[in-house]
């Protein structure tokens, strides 16, 4: 067994929300449970008993419950969850009503904005009642093109209390990107930013939202909020007028609908870098619950605590934070560029607002280690007590980062699961120990495993990420897709009745999890099986690479490791850094790691999340097209991987 890098104190076992669970568990079905495997084992093998105590423990807001709990329970896709409850999701994030701080907004120029729980309940009743007036009813698509701020929130609350659907891209998209999801799905109502700030450069959006109204088949109203000026001029928007006119500023309550458990709530995309994204609809009552027991079993989240995820309203994490309303924390939301205005911005912050639970990409962390910032010495992080890590498999060195130079008590939580189910598959576990490397657990009720090719559960061996029951959050569908026959050709078709995530993955001897990268980007030298994650966290260990990215490139009847990297200011790529960077793959993996080819180059593509995209760039490697670049933050620099003359070697 590993040694863990932190444990809980028998006190925090005690007072854990999942040793409650436990013991309620013990009372009501008469089943002793002394540990998180047995918890977990539980929730999986008794699926109608455990998402029934969850409803009641998390006391959800609703019309009624009905009596079923799950009907059809061995179809996947197919089962259905409380199929005769009736609740609406905004009700239950808007539940609490004082003073409190609901929403703290911070932004790269040094605003902060404060809403009280009473006060957010007023601006969405505002809007609410204005989207009403304006014929939004149940099912009606109402997108916002948003930086993350107090309004898109406000904006996501009106539209679900009315049964509207939400959808939201973060306005560094271009104007094919926001084409290629908004025009799929034909929202009636668009709300809008005049613009935003990126490191310090003001980028003005009207002229893109101009040409984005212009452009969508069946939009009836734009509303504009101020985010760049005080009161931008919205001549040429076509529909367009600003928020305050269009708010009602007489109403005073929200008429909630209440809706079938199943209504559809988000509309999220992939990605898009392989084609056009597929627009993912996500239901209001699974992400509800779903999102529920991940808050406040998996990271404790209470009333009194100040919650903080670094996010765009383009990645699913801000649908995630948000749900963090609905336990009365305080959410603190931060627009801009991390390190802007500096590298210590977003600590700075959190040391100021008081910030409890801290969370952020697996690639911020690397950064920070890499700018040489030590946050636990230079601010008073005394309230934080979690830290949350996700987008990307967080390498050993981090959490040895994080422990030395962050805090050395608090949970570390590398969380794993993705836009697909608006949730997670592996999370944190507050009653567990931290091991380097090591995503905690899987989380209840999902019933999580990695497969063979043959579909064989394996254990201390790589494999398919996969999930062999039904859980609330699954998708409802796709967006246009009737019969089901993309959704099933996207999870189901690798292993029949199964969820396959597209990840490559291994459950630990500590049970538990690993990621090692994407399924689809696994290199195969030699006919072995290789995670690219494995490769990144060596690279991660050399002090001159920024960042890095690993492809497989077909080469005379095989397949070549060819490594990508960015290096720092001032640094070039040598023979003796090429044989560091290679002596350190060969040390702490295998030969089979060591790359054939390491070139430099001056930038990496990612997505508009963040995340770099292997993928497209083999593509370009091998000379086949990239579907779509509007996917990307950066598609410009794509063409640094175009006819490379090293790779003809």
């Amino acid at each position: 067994m590993a040694r863990p890098l932190w444990q809980p104190t028998p006190t925090a076992i005690e007072a854990a929300g999942m040793t409650r669970l436990m013991r309620r568990i013990q009372r009501e079905h008469g089943v002793s449970l002394t540990d998180y495997a047995g918890l977990h084992a539980w929730s999986v093998d008794h699926p109608r008993a455990f998402w029934s105590l969850l409803w009641d423990a998390f006391d959800i807001v609703a019309e009624t419950r009905g009596e079923r709990i799950l009907a059809h329970p061995d179809a996947m896709p197919g089962a259905r969850w409380f199929p005769d409850a009736r609740l609406n999701f905004a009700a239950n994030l808007l539940r609490r009503r004082d003073a409190h701080a609901a929403l703290i907004a911070h932004d790269e120029r040094g605003r902060r904005r404060v809403l009280g729980y009473d006060e957010l309940y007023r601006r969405v009743a505002g809007l609410a009642k204005a989207l009403r007036d304006a014929g939004v009813v149940p099912g009606d698509r109402v997108a916002g093109f948003v930086p993350n701020s107090e309004h898109a929130v406000i904006a996501m609350l009106a539209a679900t209390s009315l049964g509207a659907v939400w959808s939201s891209c973060s306005p560094d998209f271009g104007f094919q990107g926001v084409l290629d999801r908004f025009g799929q799905i034909a929202p009636r109502v668009l709300i809008a930013a005049d613009g935003y700030t990126w490191n310090g450069k003001p980028i003005d959006t009207r002229e893109r939202l101009a040409a984005i109204a212009a452009a969508i088949d069946g939009l009836e109203r734009v509303v504009v909020f101020p985010f760049l000026d005080d009161a931008p001029r919205l001549a040429g928007i076509p529909k367009a007028e600003p928020w305050d006119d269009f708010l009602d500023d007489t109403a005073t309550e929200i008429d909630f609908v209440p809706l079938p458990f199943d209504h559809p709530l988000y509309i999220l995309f992939s990605s898009g870098t392989t084609g056009t994204p597929k627009c993912i609809v996500h239901g209001a009552g699974g992400t509800l619950l779903q999102h529920l027991k991940e808050h406040r079993l998996h990271t404790e989240l209470s009333a009194s605590d100040v919650f903080f995820y670094y996010t765009t309203c383009g990645w699913m994490m801000w649908n995630w934070l948000v749900s963090g309303l609905a336990s009365g924390a305080t959410l603190v939301l931060f627009d801009g560029a991390p390190f802007a205005p500096g590298p210590e911005a977003l600590w700075a912050m959190a040391e100021r607002e008081g910030v409890t639970v801290f969370g952020t990409s697996a690639r911020y962390l690397a950064a920070c280690e890499k700018e040489g910032l030590r946050p636990g010495r230079d601010h008073d992080l005394s309230p934080l007590r979690t830290v949350l890590s996700t987008g990307s498999a967080l390498t050993h060195e981090s959490f040895d980062y994080v422990y030395r130079d962050i805090k050395a008590d608090l949970l570390l939580a590398s969380i794993s699961g993705g836009t697909d189910i608006v949730a997670c598959f592996a999370l944190g576990c507050p009653i567990r120990p931290v091991y380097r490397g090591q995503l905690q657990c899987r989380g209840l009720g999902m019933a999580v495993d990695v497969f063979d090719d043959d579909g064989r559960p394996l254990r201390g061996e790589k494999g398919e990420l996969v999930c062999t029951r039904p859980f609330p959050s699954m998708p409802l569908g796709f967006w246009n897709d009737p019969d089901g026959e993309r959704y099933r050709d996207a999870y189901f078709a690798t292993f029949p009745g199964v969820w396959a995530h597209g990840d490559y993955a291994e459950i630990t001897p500590e049970d538990g999890l690993i990621i090692h990268g994407r399924s689809d980007a696994v290199l195969n030298p030699g006919g072995v099986r290789i995670g690219t994650a494995e490769i990144y966290r060596q690279v991660e260990k050399v002090e001159e690479v920024l960042e890095s990215l690993c492809i497989g490139q077909d080469w005379q009847g095989d397949t070549r490791v060819v490594l990508f990297v960015r290096l720092r200011e001032g640094q070039a790529l040598d023979d003796a850094l090429c044989r560091r960077i290679r002596e350190t793959i060969r040390a702490n993996a295998t030969p089979r790691h060591v790359p054939a080819k390491i070139i430099q180059v001056d930038d990496l593509p990612r997505t508009l999340s963040g995340k770099l995209v292997e993928l497209a760039v083999r593509n370009v490697v091998h000379g086949r097209p990239v579907k779509n670049r509007e996917a990307l933050a950066n598609p410009e620099a794509l063409s640094l991987f175009e006819d490379l003359p090293e790779l003809q070697e």
